[in-house]
């Protein structure tokens, strides 16, 4: 299968180093890697039209859902998710902490889950918003988690 690689990962320091291993975990497992960092694009435009071009070729979507920035996963990789679900693809999406999003985040002294602004927070006991944790299967770790999760699909 091939497999497009969704996440921060490419803002890593050591991102053509993780794309490399990343590739080479999905080649052990019989599968191809499409990974953004794969085209030369320059622009913001040119980025975003060779990762959707790259979605569209693959059969699923791995997405890292680790908190990035904050305590929720990448915006960026979060739209990638969306295109693949409309699409029709398959995604898994993993992170390293899967508890439910209420007890990573602290409860107010009237026992309601908030954000560090003081919103409140869903309360489904979902690990992730629930538009990403209803649609996606979901693995706890990283990239390899992931593709077990996928082999067991």
């Amino acid at each position: 299968m091939k497999l497009y690689l969704a996440g921060p990962d490419v803002f890593r320091p050591d991102a053509v180093q993780w794309a490399a291993s990343a590739r080479a975990q999905c080649a052990a497992a019989g599968h191809e890697a499409l990974v953004p960092l794969d085209d030369q694009a320059a622009t913001a435009a040119a980025i975003y039209a060779n990762n959707l071009r790259l979605i569209a070729a693959a059969d699923c979507v791995l997405a890292n859902l680790d908190p990035f920035r904050g305590a929720e996963p990448d915006s960026g990789t979060c739209v990638e998710i969306g295109y693949a679900l409309a699409l029709g693809k398959r995604v898994i999406g993993y992170a390293a902490d899967l508890r439910p999003l209420r007890d990573r985040l602290a409860a107010d002294a009237d026992g309601v889950c908030r954000d560090a602004a003081g919103w409140k927070v869903e309360d489904f006991g979902l690990p992730l918003n629930l538009m990403l944790a209803v649609p996606l299967r979901l693995a706890r770790g990283g990239l390899a988690e992931a593709l077990r999760e996928l082999d067991r699909a």
